[in-house]
């Protein structure tokens, strides 16, 4: 975990995002929290790292989400030596599809 970012106010922001119940809750909520640029950007970055996973080329990822290939390539670092967030969460969402 990166001390730089555990703050009070971090918490706070992730205990506010743990008492969201449903996807209608999340759309309120982060429409409200970030710009639908930043909201598409963090959509983006989850669907790269879903197709890295998948073993897709950077040609292929930039092509179907329009990702620069530096974002590709970001993504791509957090999956291999980032916290294991992305893992925890790919194989969450398997074990409920």
């Amino acid at each position: 975990m990166n001390k730089k970012i555990k703050t009070p106010a971090v918490d706070s922001l992730f205990d506010a995002i743990l008492t969201l119940q449903d996807r209608d809750e999340c759309y309120s909520f982060f429409e409200d929290l970030c710009t639908v640029n930043e909201l598409l950007s963090l959509s983006q970055r989850f669907e790269v790292a879903s197709m890295l996973k998948e073993h897709r080329t950077y040609l292929d990822i930039a092509e179907k989400t329009g990702a620069s290939t530096a974002t590709i390539s970001r993504v791509n670092r957090s999956l291999n030596y980032g916290n294991d967030g992305y893992e925890m969460v790919f194989a969450r969402t398997k074990k409920s599809e």
